[in-house]
């Protein structure tokens, strides 16, 4: 079942098109892998489907639910760790934590909390202020709370970035069991060797266009991992030419 679909999505920048006629399905149980160059759309298009941009033109819904029509009901369905965003500085993890829950309306909260802290190893630094936490663990913090109230998708764009190698260990097998169980996840990243061992579909986007899109054993060619997909799908012009290559 389609649990994720987008047709025909633009969206124009004053005459730049971050997104040019972007078609995307992703079924539940999914773990969908989003690529791209920097700049090429992906974030655009995370942000069209969580209900926070409205597209050009095209249609879009999530678990059902029309993005531009109802972005406030697909917010309350899924999961979200945005890109670049921090929590506020001037809360606490728990404060942080807290809030979230009480706009999502949780029980238990409190055990919530605390279950969340403990598996990212920040219960003692529960009481400190964001401002005053490390870059990984702000970034934990905005996972706990992508993951606070259990949804069943989750939106993740560079969900790995600023963790060490223990904790995108532990998230990656977490993401894992997440699907096991009947999760669906559409993650944004550039670290392609983690990817790779979780996505079981991708699409690559280029210059606002799709430019492969399936399973990934469809496309790989014999002998190639995803980085080589990746750099064969945008063209090594994108990204300057291949700089090991031996020229006379």
């Amino acid at each position: 079942m389609a649990v994720i679909e987008g047709r025909d999505l633009v969206k124009d920048y004053g005459g730049m098109k971050a997104l040019d006629r972007v078609s995307i399905t992703v079924n539940e149980g999914d773990f969908f892998g989003f690529f791209g160059p920097n700049g090429a759309g992906k974030t655009t298009l995370i942000r069209i489907l969580t209900g926070q941009l409205e597209p050009s033109s095209g249609s879009a819904t999530v678990m059902g639910v029309d993005v531009v029509k109802e972005p406030m009901r697909v917010k309350e369905l899924i999961g979200i760790v945005p890109e670049v965003e921090s929590p506020p500085t001037y809360l606490t993890a728990y404060e942080y934590l807290y809030f979230v829950g009480k706009v999502r309306k949780l029980d238990k909260l409190e055990d919530r909390i605390d279950k969340w802290l403990s598996f990212f190893d920040l219960l003692e630094k529960k009481g400190t202020i964001c401002k005053d936490m490390s870059k990984g663990m702000r970034q934990k913090v905005m996972l706990a709370s992508a993951f606070i109230h259990e949804p069943k998708m989750l939106f993740l764009d560079e969900p790995f970035i600023n963790l060490d190698p223990i904790y995108q260990r532990q998230l990656r097998e977490y993401l894992e069991g997440f699907v096991e169980k009947g999760g669906t996840v559409f993650m944004a990243s550039h670290i392609l060797e983690i990817s790779e061992r979780l996505c079981n579909r991708l699409a690559i986007v280029n210059l606002g266009k799709v430019v492969a899109e399936g399973r990934i054993e469809d496309l790989l060619r014999e002998g190639e991992n995803l980085e080589r997909l990746f750099l064969r799908s945008v063209g090594l012009k994108a990204i300057g030419g291949d700089p090991t290559r031996k020229t006379s």
